[in-house]
């Protein structure tokens, strides 16, 4: 019962990896941003947004220079209560499971706990604030405008983008990775270029995270109206006497559930409805709209609008290993600040500082219990076992472990699953699945991963960090024996690079797909096989963008949003 309080102490350790101080910050006053209980029956607008993350505060801003635009948020404001979003309540907040939490946990069909977001800002709100842009490359064969592209990102890092302090443990992982070979020394950069970098960061030096929603600012106030708390239901097509189905309106439950209809005015063949409500929520969306696979709508009594087979096809999760780090001196606490883009196609990042609190031991004991029931698989770590484990947390209440996380991200994926409704409530997560390590050169670029770790903890630069009784391999063991997910361990996890890779995978919460460009939508965003409706998010991404997606995304929002109203002003010009 002892080993077994150990293995969820450190589980709780790596969930609640990040210890700091919370911190007051005023919010932005935003008179357009209202519960959806105060909507009207009906309203007119010349862009609906379905989605008011990462994608969708900057895509909204931009829009409303020159045009009325709806965002229509099924979460509440990241403003409501501005500690929950600080540096110190990361964990907090990506663990919360509570009815009205910004995170929405689910658990794929892989075996992996994961989470998505539900609140205004989107995963911005949620994650651990990493800021690099895309390659070259990748803007090169996204078939994007390079110069529009760096114009849209600059917008961006204006109001949301900062340079980490870089302290002791940040400094040594950044040491032991160019000892490791991962050169050159690319200091502090945004780009996404192979050697060991410093990257940016969403939070300022006092631990306030800034996210898409800050974006708002940019906004006009009276060309612009969000409302939170506004879970869309479906979009509604026009087919009659059409060629193609023409989105015009979607109908959306406020709070108490009374529902709303928000209507495109049709005084521009230019105005539109844009799914912007991420991986999981765009392809849904699409589904419970009448677009997808006619047998699987058949099947959940929808209407079909247009037999599209792709939609929910291709979604991939960036698998992530790791290795927990005991340290006999004093470290940070830190978020991802450094990165190492190996050549082999792998990511190496760290943390480091924890605390930990009872309430949210007892939350991740409630959540293990769920989560193996729900799934049906053997419990590794008994419920019993799980709540004897709070107890030997909350022993470490009013303290911080000395400790970090060194952990590999791959490129790509090249792997892919899908995506199938379990019901027509948009409440309800729908079934994915990703398909980790289906692929053998996925495999390959995670042993790689973790062999450049190895390295790293072998490394002159990271020994005073390093318990000198605790080998690789025993952290590798300690690896191998927490439940990080639900999936089987299987005997030589602990001596074989290849298995730990497969039974200790979990999510880094870069997953994407489902809407994929050229599949689900064409070069412009627009939904094939309809009039009238977009999806611009990482749904439409095939591979996610540098080492963390989050400023491709609020750029993609940005540049579109130009793309979008050039074309507007292009036929106002014509008719002119």
């Amino acid at each position: 019962m002892a080993f077994e309080c150990w293995k969820i102490y450190f589980l709780v350790a790596l969930l609640l990896m990040f210890h700091g101080f919370c911190y007051s910050e005023k919010a932005p006053y935003y008179t357009f941003v209202k519960e959806a209980t105060s909507a009207p029956g009906i309203s007119f607008y010349d862009y609906i947004i379905i989605g008011g993350g990462t994608s969708g505060c900057p895509l909204a801003a931009t829009l409303s220079e020159n045009a009325a635009v709806l965002v229509l948020e099924r979460g509440g404001s990241p403003y409501s209560n501005p500690r929950m979003t600080d540096m110190g309540s990361f964990a907090t907040s990506l663990s919360d499971t509570s009815p009205a939490s910004m995170s929405q946990q689910f658990i794929s069909e892989d075996g992996v706990y994961n989470a998505r977001a539900r609140v205004l800002g989107g995963g911005s709100v949620l994650n651990a604030g990493f800021y690099t842009r895309a390659s070259v490359g990748y803007v090169r064969r996204a078939g994007w405008l390079q110069p529009l592209v760096d114009r849209s990102y600059q917008w961006v890092e204006k109001k949301v983008v900062f340079k980490p302090p870089m302290l002791q443990w940040q400094t040594a992982v950044r040491d032991g990775l160019l000892e490791a070979g991962v050169l050159p020394n690319n200091g502090f950069t945004y780009a996404h270029i192979y050697g060991t970098k410093v990257g940016g960061t969403i939070f300022d030096r006092e631990g306030h995270r800034h996210t898409a929603a800050d974006l708002l600012e940019y906004a006009y106030p009276e060309r612009t109206s969000v409302y939170l708390h506004a879970t869309v239901q479906r979009i509604l097509f026009l087919t009659k006497e059409r060629q193609r189905p023409k989105a015009y309106c979607v109908i959306f439950k406020d709070a108490y559930g009374k529902n709303h209809r928000a209507c495109l005015k049709n005084n521009n063949p230019k105005n539109e409805i844009i799914l912007s409500a991420g991986a999981l929520g765009s392809p849904q969306m699409l589904m419970l709209s009448g677009i997808g696979p006619a047998h699987h709508l058949v099947a959940h009594g929808i209407k079909v609008v247009v037999d599209q087979p792709i939609v929910g096809q291709g979604m991939s999760d960036n698998p992530m290993n790791l290795l927990f780090v005991p340290s006999p001196v004093p470290v940070e606490s830190s978020l991802i600040q450094v990165v190492g883009i190996t050549r082999a196609d792998s990511y190496v990042e760290t943390a480091s500082g924890l605390s930990f609190a009872y309430s949210w031991a007892r939350t991740l004991s409630d959540n293990y219990a769920l989560f193996s029931n729900q799934t049906g698989q053997p419990s590794m770590v008994t419920p019993e076992a799980m709540a004897n484990a709070v107890d030997l947390v909350q022993s470490f209440v009013n303290g911080t472990i000395r400790a970090g996380v060194i952990l590999e991200k791959i490129m790509g994926p090249i792997s892919t699953g899908h995506l199938e409704l379990r019901s027509t409530n948009p409440e309800d997560n729908p079934s994915v699945t990703f398909n980790y390590f289906h692929e053998p050169e996925d495999l390959r670029r995670c042993v790689e991963g973790m062999q450049t770790i190895i390295r790293v903890l072998n490394s002159r630069a990271l020994s005073r960090f390093r318990y000198s009784d605790m080998s690789v391999q025993g952290l590798i063991n300690l690896m191998v024996n927490i439940p990080t997910n639900l999936r089987p361990r299987h005997v030589n996890s602990a001596l074989s690079l290849e298995q730990f890779c497969m039974d200790t995978v979990t999510t880094i919460w870069h997953y994407h797909g489902g809407c994929q460009v050229n599949r689900v939508v064409d070069q412009d965003y627009k939904v094939l096989g309809v009039d009238s409706l977009r999806v611009i998010d990482g749904s439409t991404f095939y591979h996610s963008p540098g080492t963390n997606p989050q400023a491709t995304v609020m750029m993609l929002g940005r540049y579109m949003g130009l793309r979008i109203l050039h074309d507007r002003e292009k036929l106002s010009y014509e008719k002119n």
